[in-house]
């Protein structure tokens, strides 16, 4: 399949500097003036083995019935329709203005992938407008500066992610549902015997693997597909994990990186606890290696029909996990029976439940609104008189949900409050049992520089 870059951006933001830069070519003509571009431009890329087409567009101005700017936007629009990847350009000397936070809204709802760019990041004049390219809400921005060459490494490593990510995809016209993007990939692991293969079966509704009372029966990570409520799914069924201890064989080694392997490709990590046992450290051990990879996760009671106190076993697996679990509270518990098809009705549902919330976005306005509220509510504690100040948050990714929150002096922010931040992050904005990342940087000084201004213009 053929990639399609548009770079898209308000007038003067340096589109047609970094399209000759993409391109290799002086072929778009480069202006001070605003508004020199106005036919979309194409020219042929390289990065790397792959080739891809790159559009340069219009600046974005809104403009209505058949006037010039409204003939524009229009051709801009039909580029953005065509691309794969969008680079939003952004001038970051000028900082994030109206115009670029309605065009940010309008890219958000695009099918494609958004690689956000904040131009002219040459020296300091640029560092403010780049924290601030933040609150548009499509990730973390890329400081180039395209007249200089500077950043182009960068952005050649986004764009190369996104072309490869774009030409193993298999989209089309109805591009966006989640059959397009692949099957949801669902690893089923667990301790040897715990019945993974036997709960596989019965999702198939066929003697699909090889199952039996002796431990260890399972060596490959073997997928097999199955279609549920119109969604495609791959079931990875993997080697029982033991302590690492305890593996000594070779050929037990190579089928448990065999295992690690599947829980790194997956979306979703089902844990697999045999129910008459109960959890013990090394599921605990499995649950957190999934959530460390973060992955969606969630814990599968199997062998349920040999349980006597069904609820009282709920309790203690929900406590043991609330103490040892941390990272993944409310992590979803679903009791099966693989042998009997008791409950499994309850599974797929909720493997579809927590694949939503591991893919969740939350927007950057309520964001903000929910960090100056928790904030004021319980402010982080003084070290050595001062209190970290935070800035504002934006989510920067989802799978899994990652928050990049700006503060003045990162190193002060204690794992103990950030770890409150998180369960008021997930109470909040109903984020249960996802993993969730929190990344702390350090934003500008928003009063540097401005004294010195002040007095050189009362001089002038």
């Amino acid at each position: 399949m053929s990639t399609t870059l548009a770079i898209v951006g308000r007038p003067n933001v340096g589109k047609s500097t970094l399209f000759n830069r993409l391109v290799g070519k002086r072929l778009a003509i480069v202006d001070d003036t605003p508004g020199v571009t106005r036919d979309r431009r194409e020219g042929e890329a390289r990065l790397g083995s792959w080739k891809f087409k790159v559009i340069d567009t219009a600046g974005l101005e809104e403009g209505k019935g058949a006037s010039l700017e409204a003939r524009m936007w229009r051709q801009t629009e039909r580029a953005v329709d065509e691309a794969n990847v969008v680079l939003m350009l952004i001038d970051a000397r000028a900082g994030v203005t109206p115009v670029d936070r309605h065009f940010a809204d309008l890219l958000r709802r695009h099918r494609g992938r958004v690689i956000l760019v904040a131009n002219k990041c040459e020296g300091k004049a640029g560092e403010t407008g780049f924290y601030d390219a933040y609150s548009l809400g499509l990730g973390e921005p890329v400081a180039i500066s395209a007249e200089h060459a500077e950043g182009m490494t960068d952005l050649h490593d986004r764009i190369g992610e996104a072309v490869t990510l774009s030409a193993a995809s298999d989209t089309d016209a109805e591009a966006g549902s989640p059959s397009d993007v692949g099957p949801l990939k669902l690893a089923i692991v667990g301790r040897p015997n715990v019945g993974k293969s036997t709960l596989v079966n019965r999702l198939m509704g066929a003697d699909r693997l090889l199952t039996g009372p002796e431990p260890g029966i399972t060596r490959d990570a073997v997928a097999v597909r199955l279609e549920a409520d119109g969604r495609e799914i791959e079931l990875v069924d993997t080697a029982g994990l033991r302590r690492r201890a305890r593996v000594t064989d070779r050929l037990e080694r190579l089928s448990v990186n065999d295992t690690l392997n599947a829980i790194r490709l997956a979306e979703v990590v089902a844990v697999v606890v045999d129910g008459a046992i109960g959890m013990e450290k090394q599921d605990l051990g499995i649950a957190s290696m999934a959530v460390e990879e973060g992955r969606a996760t969630l814990i599968v009671v199997n062998k349920w029909d040999l349980v006597d106190d069904g609820r009282g076993t709920m309790a203690r697996l929900r406590e043991r996990l609330g103490d040892s679990l941390p990272q993944a509270k409310g992590i979803e518990i679903v009791p099966v029976s693989a042998l009997t098809g008791k409950r499994l009705e309850n599974l797929l549902p909720a493997v579809f439940s927590v694949h939503e919330v591991w893919n969740r976005r939350v927007m950057t306005g309520p964001l903000n609104r929910w960090l100056n509220e928790t904030v004021d509510h319980h402010p982080p504690p003084a070290v050595r008189r001062h209190r970290p100040r935070f800035r504002y948050v934006t989510q920067a990714k989802a799978r899994p949900p990652t928050f990049v929150l700006f503060v003045s002096r990162p190193e002060a922010v204690g794992e103990t409050y950030l770890r409150y931040l998180e369960n008021e992050l997930r109470a909040t904005f109903d984020l249960p049992g996802t993993p969730i990342r929190m990344r702390l940087r350090k934003g500008p000084n928003p009063y540097a520089g401005k004294g010195r201004r002040r007095r050189k213009g009362r001089g002038s």
